[in-house]
């Protein structure tokens, strides 16, 4: 399997500083976000509702930032502009279907970190 955040596991282990209890509540609080993330967005695009992808999009974006999920981060970016420009157009449909192989990959990974 191909990594899309290599170093993520890396910053996880910085952010913890040798506390493997925090680093196992960071590892599950992250996996947490992402899943949340996922669900919202989908559920933002079904009900064709711009505030829940929004509201979404900022709970998560501090944690995307601190640990490098910079291959996720700017997809919710072009997701943005799109919604702003277009709204739920084609072009969002073709962004969110690259989104979730993003998302879904970076829950992978930090799912195979949870203890």
């Amino acid at each position: 399997m191909i990594l899309f955040y290599p170093e993520l596991s890396q910053r996880i282990e910085e952010m913890a500083e040798g506390d493997e209890d925090f680093r196992a509540e960071l590892t599950k609080a992250i996996y947490d976000g992402l899943v949340e993330l996922k669900a919202k967005y989908a559920e933002g695009l079904m009900k064709k509702d711009q505030v829940i992808i929004q509201q979404v999009r900022h709970k998560l974006k501090p944690t995307l930032a601190m640990f490098d999920l910079i291959l996720l981060s700017d997809s919710l970016q072009q997701g943005k502009e799109i919604l702003e420009s277009e709204g739920f157009s084609q072009k969002f449909g073709v962004h969110y279907r690259d989104f979730e192989v993003k998302v879904s990959s970076a829950i992978e990974e930090v799912g195979k970190m949870v203890v």
